[in-house]
């Protein structure tokens, strides 16, 4: 996998996690097309033998590459409210690279995360939980959160605002991703052609049986 896929995946881990984020606070419940497990698995990966053990199978990210061509690619179905969470998440994730103290916390939680799954094999929902937990710890506190608009009476659950929490920290995990592979603002602007022809021709690997429909996206 070259640099180009890997930082077009890391993008669209980002956006499917923005994405699942605005589904939960207008719906209150995910669809398996927004792979919310292999997301928060992403953030126990911490020492991948590779980079594609990060997110398993290139499948998982598939609805991922969808949304990001549809924010970067020639089309008019561009979502303001996911372009604004994906730039907020690029924004903290930098903030919170910054903080050596944040960095350093987080990677004791994450650890404790990951023992605890593969050691004492905690229910999926105990880990969702402690994810959540350690956004509120060491993300939240570093400037002005995240406006999440949805209807109140779903984001004052507490299922909906764990999932919520935990999903951020993934995006945020592959925010710090997409940099330490070369990920650049710049890219936005002058590589963006690239992007998008990268990002068709990961969801031409991941549906190798499906017509070449996507490149209308």
């Amino acid at each position: 996998m070259n640099e180009w896929q890997q930082r077009t995946l890391a993008l669209a881990a980002i956006a499917q996690a923005c994405a699942a984020v605005k589904q939960l606070a207008r719906h209150g419940q995910l669809t398996e097309e927004f792979q919310r497990d292999a997301l928060l698995q992403s953030v126990l990966e911490q020492d991948p033998e590779s980079f594609s053990a990060i997110y398993g199978d290139v499948t998982n990210l598939n609805f991922g590459l969808k949304v990001l061509l549809a924010q970067i690619g020639a089309t008019r179905n561009k979502d303001v409210e996911i372009t604004r969470y994906m730039v907020g998440v690029l924004a903290l994730a930098r903030r919170f690279e910054r903080s050596e103290k944040a960095v350093a916390a987080l990677g004791q939680r994450i650890n404790q995360l990951q023992r605890q799954q593969q050691d004492f094999q905690f229910e999926q929902d105990t880990i969702l939980t402690g994810m959540a937990g350690a956004y509120s710890d060491f993300i939240s506190p570093l400037g002005r959160p995240l406006q999440i608009h949805g209807k109140p009476v779903l984001l004052q659950q507490q299922n909906v605002q764990k999932q919520i929490r935990a999903l951020l920290l993934a995006a945020i995990r592959s925010a710090i991703l997409w940099r330490q592979v070369g990920g650049k603002r710049r890219h936005f602007v002058f590589s963006r052609r690239r992007m998008v022809s990268t990002a068709l021709d990961l969801i031409r690997i991941s549906n190798p049986n499906r017509p070449n429909s996507e490149s209308s996206t």
